[in-house]
């Protein structure tokens, strides 16, 4: 691994009371591979809106402001990385720009992560104004993005029906300035497999992997949350490796929903339907996986 001393995350995404979504499921991974985690909640709800019910709050662009500008008065907001998920409206997002841009001149060198939390299978679950603000103001300042295959089909305007078609999404992301990007789930695999595809530039020379893993018999919450946190983690410490990075981050997801998907089961008992909280995320249980993922998942190259 690469050193981790000084690693310090500001991640900007959703928060749940009970269960594993946004600063939730990203933060103790992040944590158990070594960074220190400060965290904005840009929305802070009892637990996710796959539930019944949920209640709580939403942070608007004038109260981060004035959490940025506290950090700012101290002194403390010198950061190696900024991760972004789960933002509900347009001001509130614009002003994540400038706080992008505020850290990046404190720490030229900070990491820009962004997971641009919009929808899921054809269908957007953030209001439509978001859209432009993130392809306009945000994409740019990105130096890895993640995000699924409607989010990035949302995004460049285009459509992945092949993996030349995704290699062509990849391309587009690439000229508006972002260095990595990684499509965390596509349906170009088969019924039971998904397709996760990376491409990078580095000083010029570029690489492009697709790995095809399993699709589990289940939805979850909070993946794409869990997916960006340790890519974020394994690039560092692979040296912006992309082969190895996506594959540690791969080999960890699938061990956590493979537990997750047994443990839910077990908890559900014999024959009985999973609900939403039998498929929280088990993170906790997951410890050694996160911290040492066993290896495999292969990521080979990808041919347009």
């Amino acid at each position: 691994m690469a050193s981790q001393q000084g690693v310090r995350v500001l991640s900007i995404q959703s928060h749940v009371v009970s269960g594993y979504v946004g600063n939730k499921s990203a933060c103790f991974p992040l944590q158990v591979l070594g960074f220190e985690v400060d965290t904005i909640n840009s929305v802070q709800f009892s637990n996710h809106t796959g539930y019944q019910h949920f209640k709580g709050q939403v942070l608007d662009d004038a109260q981060l402001g004035d959490l940025i500008e506290g950090l700012q008065t101290n002194s403390i907001d010198h950061y190696t990385h900024l991760l972004t998920g789960y933002i509900g409206s347009s001001s509130f997002l614009q002003k994540v720009k400038s706080v992008v841009e505020h850290l990046k001149t404190v720490n030229p060198n900070l990491i820009y992560v962004c997971d641009p939390v919009m929808g899921d299978n054809g269908k957007m679950y953030v209001p439509e104004e978001l859209l432009p603000v993130y392809r306009e103001q945000i994409v740019p300042l990105a130096d890895i993005i993640t995000p699924n295959q409607y989010e990035a089909e949302l995004l460049s305007g285009l459509k992945i029906e092949s993996k030349a078609d995704a290699a062509a999404v990849l391309e587009w992301f690439h000229r508006q300035g972002v260095k990595t990007v990684v499509l965390s789930s596509t349906d170009l695999g088969t019924q039971e497999e998904l397709v996760v595809l990376a491409s990078s530039i580095t000083n010029g020379s570029k690489e492009k992997f697709n790995a095809h893993i399993p699709r589990l018999p289940a939805n979850f919450t909070g993946t794409g949350d869990l997916f960006a946190a340790l890519l974020l983690a394994w690039s560092h410490h692979t040296n912006n490796d992309l082969k190895r990075s996506v594959e540690a981050t791969l080999d960890t997801m699938q061990a956590i929903l493979h537990r997750t998907l047994a443990k839910g089961r077990e908890e559900a008992g014999p024959g009985q339907p999973l609900t939403v909280r039998h498929l929280e995320l088990k993170l906790v249980q997951s410890l050694e996986d996160i911290r040492s993922p066993a290896s495999k998942v292969t990521a080979t190259p990808l041919l347009s």
